[in-house]
């Protein structure tokens, strides 16, 4: 909860006039409080679990003969029902892993540093952190992947992230819940090394997850539709 009660308190403290993006981050903010403001990535997470695969759903579900030849795996194609069996396994991790460990985890998110007060962080700030971030978690992710694909990771934990092999948006976060606990580790230790705004950390959770979503499509080489 920011400590002004006006717009002019707060432009008195900051010694200058607020931005118009700082205007609306007060407007929005000033009464809320920090862990509610947080609580916002459940919702995010929601929103993009939901509705970022849906693009690639329904190329799939069109059936478009012309489509097939973007295709990374043409001969696979999964049905409705297939889909929405998936989209309801993850929304069921959603609810009891990731909803859960959104509730808890604020008082870490509190002591590492993120803030929500004003000054607003300026672009190029937010990019140079979300670019810090982007590397120490697939860094790490790349090691902590290559665990889960032994002997004894692949069979206890990871062979569950592996039912789809010819893997959609939907299964992206499609796992075991030990790993969902265990990869939320590199999403966090950007933050943790790098702390910033709230906005920061909402853009960051965002983001991750979209490529993570596009990552795991797996059935269109995006790169061939663009072009």
């Amino acid at each position: 909860m920011l400590p002004y009660g006006s717009i002019g308190e707060a432009e008195a403290a900051l010694g200058r006039g607020l931005t118009f993006a700082e205007t609306l981050w007060f407007n929005y903010s000033a009464t809320k409080s920090d862990y509610f403001l947080y609580l916002h990535n459940i919702l995010f997470l929601f929103l993009i679990f939901t509705l970022v695969p849906l693009p690639l759903v329904f190329l799939e579900l069109s059936g478009s003969v012309g489509l097939d030849k973007y295709k990374i795996q043409p001969r696979v194609r999964l049905s409705f029902s297939e889909m929405l069996r998936c989209y309801k396994d993850v929304m069921w991790m959603f609810f009891f892993v990731v909803g859960p460990l959104q509730l808890v985890s604020y008082p870490t998110v509190k002591m590492i540093g993120i803030r929500t007060g004003l000054a607003l962080p300026s672009g190029w700030e937010i990019f140079m952190q979300l670019l810090v971030y982007f590397v120490i978690e697939d860094y790490t992710n790349y090691w902590i992947h290559r665990f889960l694909h032994c002997k004894w990771g692949y069979q206890k934990i990871h062979r569950v992230h592996h039912e789809y092999t010819a893997p959609i948006g939907f299964a992206a976060p499609y796992a075991h819940w030990a790993e969902i606990l265990i990869l939320g580790i590199p999403s966090f230790l950007g933050p943790a090394i790098a702390p910033g705004h709230m906005i920061t950390l909402w853009l960051w959770i965002a983001l991750r997850q979209i490529e993570a979503i596009e990552t795991h499509s797996g059935k269109f080489d995006l790169s061939l539709l663009i072009n």
